[in-house]
C-alpha cells in the first residue's frame, strides 16, 4: 500500500486523513494483533455465514441490515454483538480491514475508493441452489483461516437436506411478500421438493418473481398455502373459505439467503410437513 503521510483521501464529499501506522506507534507496530485476516462484510447473506466460521475477533463488521429483524438472515441479538457499518467507504477504509467481504452488487463508487487504497475485495453473487451455497461457504472460510469450520457447516446442512428427503406428497404455493411466486430453480423450490413438496405454481407455468392474485389462487388452490407477505390477498378472509388447503405462516427471513439459513428453512418446511400430516 501506498505511503498515505500528510495526504487526505476524499470520497462522496466525506473527508477521511489517512496517516502512517509508523507514525503513531514505530515502524514494528502491526497493522492488526491477530494473525488471522480481518474482516467487513457488507453483506446479510455474507454476515449469516462469516459468524459460523470466523473468529469473533476477526469479524471488524456486519452489514446493518443484519441488526434490523425485517432485513436479517442471523439472529439480530448475535449481529448487534459486531461492529457495524452503513457500507460506505470511509466506515471501511476507518476500520483497516484486511479482507472485505461484499454483494456482486457493491456500488461502482465504493468499489473504486477500496481498490485504491489497495483493499482486498471479494464479491459473493446469489447462490440459487445448495451446492453454489457450499462453494460459497468454503471460500468465505478459506478466507477467514477456518476451513474446517466450513466443511462443519456444510455438513450440517447436508444432515439437514438428507433428514428432510421426502416424496413429493403435496402440491404447495409458496406465496412472497408482494404475491411474488418462486421459480422452479429458486433454492426455495429445492428446499421445498427435499421437503416433500412440489412447487405448485411452477408446475402451471409462473416463473421466478411471477405476481400471484388472489383470484387465481382461489381458482386453482393448492394442498398446502405458506403465506410470507402481508398484502391485502394473502390476509383475505376468503383463504380461510378453502377447506382443503392446510395454510402456514412463512417468515420472510427465510427466502432470500443460503447457507445456514437453509436449516432454518428445512426445520420450519418439516414442521409444516408435520402440520398437514396430522
Amino acid at each position: 500500500m501506498t505511503d498515505f503521510k500528510g495526504k487526505v483521501w476524499r470520497f462522496g464529499g466525506g473527508i477521511l486523513a489517512c496517516v502512517l501506522l509508523s507514525a503513531c506507534g514505530g515502524p514494528d507496530v502491526q497493522k492488526h494483533s491477530t494473525k488471522a485476516p480481518t474482516i467487513v462484510s457488507l453483506n446479510p447473506c455474507i454476515d449469516a455465514i462469516l459468524v459460523e466460521v470466523a473468529q469473533p475477533e476477526q469479524i471488524l463488521a456486519l452489514s446493518h441490515y443484519s441488526r434490523d429483524p425485517k432485513a436479517s438472515s442471523m439472529d439480530v441479538a448475535l449481529a448487534r454483538k459486531f461492529g457495524v457499518t452503513g457500507g460506505t467507504a470511509e466506515e471501511i477504509i476507518a476500520l483497516e480491514p484486511d479482507i472485505v467481504l461484499a454483494s456482486s452488487f457493491m456500488a461502482p463508487a465504493t468499489r473504486g475508493a477500496l481498490e485504491r487504497l489497495e483493499l482486498e475485495i471479494v464479491s459473493f453473487g446469489i447462490a440459487s441452489d445448495a451446492e453454489t451455497s457450499a462453494a460459497q461457504i468454503r471460500e468465505i472460510a478459506q478466507l477467514a483461516g477456518n476451513p474446517e469450520g466450513g466443511e462443519a457447516l456444510i455438513k450440517r446442512i447436508e444432515t439437514a437436506l438428507a433428514r428432510s428427503q421426502q416424496g413429493a406428497t403435496h402440491s404447495a404455493i409458496l406465496w412472497q411478500p408482494g404475491q411474488i411466486v418462486p421459480g422452479r430453480t429458486a433454492l426455495v423450490s429445492e428446499l421445498m421438493a427435499a421437503s416433500g413438496f412440489s412447487n405448485h405454481t411452477a408446475s402451471n407455468g409462473m416463473g421466478q418473481a411471477d405476481y400471484l392474485s388472489l383470484e387465481a389462487l382461489l381458482a386453482n388452490p393448492p394442498q398446502v398455502l405458506m403465506i410470507a407477505g402481508d398484502a391485502d390477498g394473502q390476509r383475505h378472509e376468503v383463504l380461510e373459505q378453502l377447506p382443503e388447503t392446510h395454510i402456514a405462516p412463512f417468515d420472510p427471513s427465510l427466502l432470500y439467503c443460503a447457507g445456514p439459513t437453509i436449516i432454518r428453512a428445512l426445520d420450519r418446511l418439516e414442521a409444516i410437513r408435520k402440520e398437514v400430516a396430522a
